[in-house]
């Protein structure tokens, strides 16, 4: 026997006894390909999420079938003594983005390919393999009938024959989309938002076009930045702090494979409650409330005709606010795992390039987030603390029911 085959055959003795062992951190590694793939494919946020979701699931109960640490979320297929975890997760995660961006195949098969040449050939990759598509084709086979794919029938409100603008709104069906944690998405549905001649309403108003027009004299010059670095949306505006956390000296593969799929079914299910919400309210946004600040039957609001947010108002209404109610579901389940996590955290943003933003906590980082859409004139405060109720029940209803450690 060469030197290669002995060790070949040492390092399949060792994966067998001991499954948790891992050559490479593949979660991790496909979480990034994945977040590639979603910004490739320029899908909307939320469908986004959805993606990873599906990913993410698959890469957990894969890798769990084999490790066996936790309850399966949804599926636990059989798998042969000595049957590589790695493999499974990196077979899981190519599968299921395979078949969702099928005019990138020619990227992932080489990701792939790159990805189990790092692990060491032998039936125990093969096993992996058989069991990371297996899992990958049940978890896309039972996605497939969840309502994502659903039409926009959107009606705009109008009167005959007057003009309203022409772009619709968009995730107007995401609410009736299956969740993944919730029983459905009306689950945590928040109160109303304030009533028009409420205090709180005047506050509001006169906070967001004070400080959150795009000619603000009172907005500093960090506030602008931090509105900006925030534009980032959907796993882009996450991931990158729970591969930072993944990364902690000693977790392990299982570890790891559990921590993302909370993550990513908690946001998931973040956004179908959020704009299951937003199209029940219907809310209006800053920039009509504002330019209509003499309708709302509130003394204490006045009207500007020029007002203009600092960024893009997003084609959905206003109330809650969804990235409150992502970072604060994303937050809830990675102080689940870390308490207030290691100091500092760091993350840059694509559009606020080379400018580093550092956080002593978790929640400093998920409160940044809500106070950016008060900075960038998109979201009322109270939109806001709203949001990241919601966000926090589901983080818990994710940490407290599913991907339950075994004794």
């Amino acid at each position: 026997m060469s030197t290669a085959q002995l060790r070949a055959c040492l390092l399949f003795v060792v994966a067998s006894l001991f499954p948790s062992l891992s050559f490479g951190d593949v979660v991790t590694e496909w979480n990034q390909q994945a977040n590639t793939c979603v910004v490739e494919a320029k899908i909307f946020p939320f469908a986004g999420t959805r993606v990873m979701a599906i990913v993410h699931t698959a890469m957990f109960d894969a890798i769990n079938s084999i490790e066996g640490r936790y309850t399966p979320y949804k599926f636990k297929v059989l798998a042969p003594a000595g049957a590589l975890p790695e493999a499974a997760g990196v077979a899981a995660a190519h599968a299921t983005l395979v078949k969702l961006f099928p005019e990138q195949k020619t990227a992932l098969d080489a990701a792939y390919t790159t990805s189990l040449t790092r692990i060491t050939d032998g039936p125990g990759k093969v096993a992996g393999i058989t069991i990371g598509e297996d899992v990958a084709a049940k978890v896309l086979a039972w996605r497939s009938a969840d309502g994502a794919d659903a039409a926009n029938t959107y009606r705009p409100p109008t009167t005959p024959g007057t003009y309203v603008t022409t772009t619709l709104p968009v995730g107007t069906h995401w609410g009736s989309v299956t969740p993944w944690v919730m029983e459905r998405g009306s689950q945590f549905r928040p109160a109303p938002p304030p009533a028009l001649g409420s205090s709180e309403w005047a506050a509001d108003y006169n906070e967001i076009k004070e400080i959150g027009g795009k000619k603000s004299s009172l907005r500093t010059s960090e506030q602008t930045e931090i509105a900006s670095f925030w534009t980032i949306t959907g796993s882009q505006s996450f991931d990158p702090i729970v591969r930072q956390l993944a990364a902690t000296v000693g977790r392990s593969l299982s570890q790891n494979a559990r921590l993302f799929a909370l993550v990513e079914m908690a946001v998931a299910d973040s956004y179908i409650a959020v704009f299951e919400a937003k199209y029940s309210f219907n809310f209006w946004r800053p920039i009509t409330a504002i330019r209509n600040g003499d309708i709302d039957g509130n003394d204490a609001t006045s009207r500007d005709a020029a007002w203009e947010p600092l960024i893009d108002t997003p084609l959905h209404p206003e109330y809650p606010c969804a990235h409150c109610i992502n970072s604060s579901a994303a937050r809830t389940v990675l102080e689940f795992e870390f308490g207030t996590g290691p100091n500092p955290l760091t993350m840059t943003s694509a559009m606020v390039p080379g400018v580093v933003h550092k956080w002593a906590t978790i929640a400093d980082y998920a409160e940044e987030v809500s106070l950016a859409r008060i900075y960038g004139g998109i979201h009322y405060r109270n939109s806001t603390v709203v949001g990241k109720a919601m966000g926090k029940k589901i983080g818990e209803l994710a940490t407290q029911n599913y991907l339950k450690p075994l004794r």
